[in-house]
């Protein structure tokens, strides 16, 4: 059984910095994909930064050269570092995976892809205050 389990959130003024870890397990796919995910209250989930299991990366535009997605996989763990944190930044962060590119989730953003990714964690809040 696939399990994901979401670490590294917290409280952090604007400007600071984040980074998220995913420790994965239970998976058996040799192809698969993972990605970040965050919702704000009142909002639908939004695709943030996925990769591919060959490295490559996507990402959304608003978080463009200050986050950075990058996957460990002798420690089966995911991260997002999280630079130059804004206000709009706040939400709760998911960690998926699928053995689809979830790549496709980030560029599209298209709700009925979100909504049908296979495998989440439990999320971790992340907030950025003014």
């Amino acid at each position: 059984q696939v399990q994901l389990v979401e670490s590294g959130g917290g409280s952090v003024q604007a400007g600071g910095s984040l980074r998220l870890s995913c420790a994965a397990s239970g998976y058996t796919y040799s192809t698969y994909s993972l990605g970040w995910f965050r919702q704000a209250p009142g909002q639908e989930r939004e695709g943030v930064a996925a990769i591919d299991s060959d490295g490559t990366t996507s990402y959304v535009d608003s978080v463009k050269g200050r986050f950075t997605i990058s996957w460990d996989n002798a420690n089966n763990t995911l991260y997002l570092q999280m630079n130059s944190l804004k206000p709009e930044d706040t939400a709760m962060y998911y960690c998926a995976l699928d053995r689809q590119s979830l790549r496709w989730g980030v560029e599209s953003q298209s709700r009925p892809f979100i909504a049908g990714i296979n495998y989440w964690g439990q999320g971790t809040q992340v907030t950025v205050s003014s």
